[in-house]
Parts: structure tokens; sequence; C-alpha cells
């Protein structure tokens, strides 16, 4: 039996077991710690000294932003349409209304134009929307500049989900930088992992320190347990903490290597028409290609993504439909929408292969040699 390829497994540098080690060694297993103080650190740094509160996930960050902005029951929050449930899910944890906004086909993120259109008709309705949530899907930056811009005019706060794209940038700037508030996560699957974990970037320090007290139960700094407002268990372990710190020495590594990987899977498939590339749409894009996704043309290419996901399985290589748009799950369906068909085309035509850093060039020619194979039946 041919041995099963990951759509992105964990990455271990070897780095990661001395701050593990000192964990243990220190016995400081606890939440919080040394290697959480030094992971927010070298964390900032990587966001250029943005500060940074380190949670137990990415979804917890976009909470806790969500609380941070006064986001409260009743609010309305437009949040990108094509994106995974955990940059939504915050929204109903406040009581709030997620209102879709579909994506542009130059990124795959939140349509500007949409948004714009979006913003009019809430206002008409007598309804100002409270804060706005854009994901950086797949690693690949949204148009952040005009969306900005756009948030900026209505006087209405940006949260971006910067989940999947640590070590992206855009203008030069790093994806996590943008908005008010940022998330990023540290889940298994991402480019680097503390295997369960995220983090909430802040401009300034007094953002960030409000993350920190409503993480750790909203304790207040007294002897005895004392609350004075809701607060949540979001803080992140040290041990998970270590983990980081060492995943983070070689981001820069990773980043390259899903770059390779992306450029060596368009060269391999390369005289298969009908393959439309998530890319860069100019200079002022550069993206960590989390994940390798592309969209299949299916009278052009001779073959559909189902075929192509159906053989990949037969071998054992684990890829995936893209992402299917939140007005199309079943928790969301009674939310506003504002739809222009490209998250649905995306999802129905859009496969995503596997692109862990640790794929090797053979593991790259089986998954290629596949597709080709279907193609040439």
């Amino acid at each position: 039996m041919s041995t099963k390829i990951w759509l992105h497994p964990p990455h271990m540098s070897g780095r990661e077991e001395k701050y593990v080690r000192e964990a243990f060694e220190s016995n400081w297993i606890a939440p919080l710690g040394p290697n959480v103080d030094g992971f927010e650190s070298e964390l900032s740094r990587c966001m250029s000294g943005h500060s940074v509160a380190a949670v137990a996930s990415g979804t917890a960050a976009i909470h806790l932003a969500l609380i941070l902005l006064g986001v409260k029951p009743g609010d309305e929050v437009l949040a990108s349409d094509f994106t995974f449930t955990g940059t939504v899910n915050p929204i109903l944890y406040q009581g709030a209304v997620p209102v879709f906004v579909d994506s542009e086909m130059d990124t795959w993120n939140m349509d500007p134009m949409l948004l714009e259109e979006a913003i009019m008709d809430r206002l008409k309705r007598g309804k100002k929307p409270a804060a706005i949530i854009v994901a950086d899907i797949y690693g690949m930056p949204a148009n952040l500049a005009a969306i900005s811009a756009v948030a900026e005019k209505h006087g209405i706060p940006v949260v971006e989900d910067a989940a999947e794209a640590l070590g992206s940038k855009y203008k030069g700037k790093p994806c996590g930088t943008f908005g008010q508030l940022a998330a990023l996560s540290f889940n298994g699957n991402k480019i680097i992992t503390t295997s369960g974990g995220g983090a909430l970037v802040s401009p300034g320090p007094e953002m960030a320190e409000k993350a920190r007290f409503l993480a750790s139960q909203a304790k207040e700094k007294t002897l005895h347990f004392e609350h004075h407002r809701l607060g949540y268990n979001y803080r992140m372990s040290n041990v998970l903490a270590g983990i980081g710190r060492g995943q983070l020495e070689v981001l820069g590594e990773r980043v390259t290597a899903h770059r390779i990987i992306r450029q060596h899977y368009q060269e391999l498939l390369k005289e298969i028409p009908g393959l439309e590339w998530q890319a860069e749409p100019d200079a002022d894009y550069f993206s960590n290609f989390w994940l390798t996704c592309l969209t299949v043309n299916s009278k052009e290419a001779g073959i559909t993504p189902e075929a192509i996901l159906r053989a990949l399985a037969e071998d054992h290589i684990d890829a995936r439909p893209l992402m299917k748009p939140m007005h199309m799950q079943e928790v969301f369906r009674d939310y506003p929408r504002y739809l222009n068909g490209n998250g649905e085309h995306l999802f129905a035509n859009g496969i995503s292969l596997p692109s862990g850093s640790a794929l090797t060039e053979s593991d790259r020619e089986r998954v290629a040699g596949w597709i080709l194979r279907i193609h040439a039946e």
C-alpha cells in the first residue's frame, strides 16, 4: 500500500525540543510562563513591532477582537463569505449578526466593491455594521488597501483574519498588521504550529493587554479570585508556546518551501489546459502559499475536480475541495449575504493539493502523476 500523503501535516524543525524541555525541567506546565512571554516577543518582531497576545486559537483571537471592539448582541458584522467557519463563529458568540460579502477573483478574498455595496445597503436599512472581518484565504493577502479605504470612509473597524497568512505580506507589510486588530492561527495544519493556538495582534500594547486580561478569565489583580466582568479561558500554555518558539525560528524556511512547492506543481501540470492557479495579482502581494490551490475548467481540461480528488484518494493522497462559502452552510443559511457567484464558483471547481513544507519532490511528482494520468485517459 502506498504511503499516505497528507494535505498539510505538522513539520517539526527539532528546535522545539529545547523550549519544551525547559518547560518540563522548570515544571512550568501551566498556562503562561517564560515561553509564552518569549513567543509573544518573537512574534511581535515578525509583526513589525505590533503587540501580540498568545491565545488558545485563531478563533479565540477573533472573538476577543470583537469583544474589544465593543460588538454586542444584535450588531451586524460584515465578514468574508469564502472562508473557514472559525472566521465567522465568533460573531455568533457575541450574539451579533454575520453579513457575508463574496470574493473577488484576483485574490479569492473579500471584494472591496461588493463590500462598499453591502455597507451602503445596510446603512439604508438603518444598520451600520459594527465591524468588518476580512480573511487572507490560503495565505493570499486580501486587497487590504481598498478594503481599509472603504472601512475608513464609513468609520467601521477592521479585523484581519490572517490565520492562514503568517509570513505573507501586502505592500511590504506583514499580514496580521492591518486593521484595528488581527488574528493568527497556529493550529496543527498551519505554516507553523503550536499544536493548537493563536494570537491577537494589535498596533499598540493597550488592546493586547486587555486581550490577555479577558483571556485569563478576567481575573482582577487580587490575591483572591475577583471578577468584575466576563472572562474566557483562552490563554496559551507554556508548553505549546515552547513548540511555537522553535517553529518560529524556521518560518522563513517554511515560506520558501511552500512557494517552491506551489511553483513545482504548476510546472509539472503546465501541459493541462484549463487549470487556473491561485496567484499573486501583482508585486504588492506576497503569499506564503500555505496551500497550493487551483480551479479546474472541466471543459478545457477534460477532467473534473471530483475525478482528480477521487483518483488521488485511491492512492491515499489527501487533497480537498476549496472552502464551502459560509452562505451555503446550514448554520448560516438565514443571514444576509452580498454575492457575485465567485465563492460558489471556487467551491464548485477548486481543489487544494498536498502542500506541507516537508513534502518531497517525489511526493509532488506522485500527486501530479495521477492528475496527468487521468487527463490522458
